[in-house]
């Protein structure tokens, strides 16, 4: 109780910023960021920047369902300063008190954590979330999230570098699904050969244990992502239950607990040493994406029409082979009707 009190004391500002959304073990807070829209981009900020702090952004890739949110939520806790013993959780990110009109837009969101610089990180961030990418909206959607990135890179106001492009991946993933493919062909597109060195796999619903099957992953899709000392992509590791209710199963949830702060600990030592890269690149390849991805839906229009078209040639084809044998019938009907009076005739004398 007495550790719960002392949070709240250090964190009071905050919570009071903030709405409880939980009172559990531990306390829930709903974080109130300022909310900017500019175009097509929404920007949530946390505190005031000062310009005299080093700024670090990632970009958050990944497949709808990754935990993409709850892991952006665990970095902006851990760049808070908070701690297991504290015992309360702040959400940027609350995807179950969104309507559902929100949770599927298609905007790039960009979050601004500052103010906390030296309490975990000598850094602010700038998280940059970029929906789900190969959901069940299909393609269509994916082409309409290529634009909203695009807007951000060439708005004023927008992203004009990255120091990591984080692709977010479930450790209980078994196999190399397309959707999977699909995500990864889609970022190496967007960033391979700008950003190599500063792409980096974020392994959610992490056990603690090396996720061979999605070092697997990465070496089937040839993807170039930055490694470490044993030319192997740096494992950095995320369990996803770090505001379940702490009442039961104690040790197990503080276990977790320490798997994602190793996770973060080695995460943020990568950032630290990482050099940023400018996007200028990764626009062309999005304004080439976004020409191809409408030629190709035009190309389907047209093939689609002429498929109508030729179903319906070949529906006059048919009936146009049946006309002689329909008018042949009508002709044997006609003789008979004619013939009937006679042939009575003749049977009756």
């Amino acid at each position: 109780m007495s550790s719960t009190s002392n949070s709240s004391s250090k964190y009071q500002d905050i919570i009071s910023k903030s709405v409880l959304i939980s009172s559990g073990s531990p306390h829930v807070y709903q974080l109130r960021p300022k909310k900017e829209t500019f175009g097509t981009m929404t920007r949530m900020t946390i505190g005031k920047k000062n310009v005299g702090k080093l700024n670090t952004i990632i970009f958050f890739v990944g497949e709808t369902g990754s935990g993409k949110s709850t892991l952006i939520n665990a970095l902006t806790n851990y760049a808070m300063g908070v701690k297991w013993e504290d015992n309360l959780r702040f959400d940027l990110i609350n995807d179950e008190k969104m309507d559902t009109s929100e949770c599927q837009t298609s905007d790039v969101r960009v979050y601004e954590i500052f103010g906390f610089e030296d309490e975990t990180l000598p850094f602010s961030l700038t998280l940059v979330d970029t929906p789900g990418f190969g959901d069940t909206s299909g393609v269509e959607k994916d082409a309409f999230i290529f634009q909203r990135l695009c807007d951000l890179l060439q708005s004023e106001d927008g992203v004009l570098e990255a120091h990591a492009v984080a692709l977010v991946l479930k450790a209980s993933d078994n196999r190399l699904s397309d959707r999977l493919m699909y995500i990864l062909d889609s970022l190496m597109s967007l960033f391979g050969k700008d950003m190599e060195d500063n792409i980096v796999a974020l392994i959610t619903h992490s056990s603690g244990r090396t996720p061979k099957n999605v070092l697997k992953f990465l070496e089937t899709a040839q993807i170039k992502c930055a490694k470490n000392e044993k030319n192997q992509p740096p494992n950095f590791l995320f369990d996803n239950c770090l505001t379940e209710d702490r009442t039961e199963e104690e040790d197990n949830l503080k276990s977790a607990h320490e798997t994602s702060m190793r996770g973060m600990r080695k995460f943020a030592d990568f950032l630290g040493k990482i050099q940023p890269r400018r996007l200028g690149t990764t626009c062309e390849v999005l304004k080439q994406r976004i020409g191809l991805t409408a030629c190709i839906q035009n190309l389907k229009e047209r093939i689609k029409l002429s498929e109508l078209k030729q179903t319906e040639i070949s529906g006059w084809w048919f009936l146009m082979m049946e006309l002689p044998s329909v008018l042949s019938v009508k002709r044997i009907v006609t003789i008979l009707d004619a013939q009937r009076p006679r042939v009575l005739k003749s049977v009756m004398s």
